[in-house]
């Protein structure tokens, strides 16, 4: 096996010059920089990344952790998040922490070690429920909530679900079902204050039975239809689902019972994951941007994994809220 000693005589070169080609090329003269390469290529020399990165102090790897990586919104943040990490020279490593803890401090063990430079939390912060912040670890939440710690990227829940509330009372509606998440789930929480808050202002008292607590997972859209289903002549005109995925598979359990989508019940979803658009109908939803809250957080952890110090922390982008076939206004 070729060595950094025998690309250098080849190339005609010092150690130190070939070194400097393979860690940082543009300190290189094009002259010099053609010689290690062709030397590379002859010799098929095949660099130590490990040795290198021990003594850049750097990984040049970023660990992603991620609750479900069968979710197909976290799937599109992290495309966003390596498309920047790639063109920085960044690998990209994925935590499926299955949304347990323990299994998030196992990665973060490995930024401590110095494994890897830094992390991307796609979990919301839940206070004493949450591995980070970390004083000894580079991170950034991605498409969290507020009151998060540390930098963060993100829309604003709250705003978004109040919107698509006022929307569907404009329609007529004034019994509105909820397919939540877990209870203590930030996302939960914000966009229900979002639900309750457009509520309060249209003088419509809240009502508990009306919330389906699911775990934004398609087997709880299709329990919450059935839930509602049984309400009979109580069945809500209208639901608002807190993810695409529950929307689907409720949208799925009405139709199985013949009750007929929008005109029977209105549904409304979050996130606006490729799937929704192709459906029948076509879900109504808040469209986030993941791809950019995942292009915005690698971008701001490198800054702070290269030691910059970012004008701000916190980034909300903006979402837009689409349309379509899912709800109609209220039949009389």
């Amino acid at each position: 096996m070729s060595t950094i000693r025998d690309v250098a005589k080849e190339a005609g070169l010092s150690t130190g010059t070939v070194s400097k080609a393979l860690s940082a090329p543009k300190t290189v003269t094009p002259k010099n920089l053609s010689k290690v390469q062709s030397a590379i290529k002859k010799l098929n020399y095949k660099p130590n990344m490990l040795s290198q990165k021990f003594r850049n102090k750097q990984s040049k790897t970023i660990v992603v952790l991620v609750p479900d990586i069968a979710n197909l919104f976290f799937a599109q943040v992290i495309s966003g998040i390596e498309h920047i990490a790639q063109k920085q020279g960044y690998s990209v490593l994925l935590g499926d922490t299955k949304d347990d803890i323990n299994r998030e401090q196992e990665y973060i063990n490995m930024v401590e070690t110095r494994l890897a430079d830094g992390i991307i939390n796609l979990r919301p912060f839940i206070k004493g429920d949450s591995m980070l912040p970390n004083d000894d670890v580079i991170a950034v939440s991605a498409g969290g909530c507020e009151n998060t710690p540390y930098p963060s990227v993100r829309i604003d829940n709250a705003g978004a679900s109040e919107k698509v509330v006022n929307y569907l009372l404009s329609l007529g509606h004034k019994r509105i079902g909820v397919i939540s998440g877990l209870a203590k789930n930030p996302h939960t929480l914000d966009r229900l204050a979002g639900y309750k808050k457009a509520l309060e202002k249209a003088g419509i008292a809240f009502c508990e039975k009306l919330i389906y607590e699911g775990d934004f997972n398609y087997w709880s859209g299709l329990n919450a239809s059935e839930y509602f289903y049984r309400m009979n002549d109580k069945m809500p005109t209208a639901i608002f689902s807190m993810n695409d995925q529950m929307a689907t598979s409720a949208m799925k359990g009405f139709l199985n019972h013949g009750v007929r989508i929008p005109e029977d019940v209105s549904i409304t979803g979050f996130d606006d994951s490729q799937v929704s658009r192709y459906l029948n109908p076509a879900l109504t939803t808040v469209s986030q941007p993941a791809e950019q809250i995942g292009e915005k957080s690698a971008d701001l952890l490198l800054q702070l994994i290269e030691g910059k110090k970012p004008n701000q922390t916190e980034f909300v982008l903006p979402y837009d809220f689409v349309i379509r076939e899912s709800t109609c206004a209220l039949l009389k």
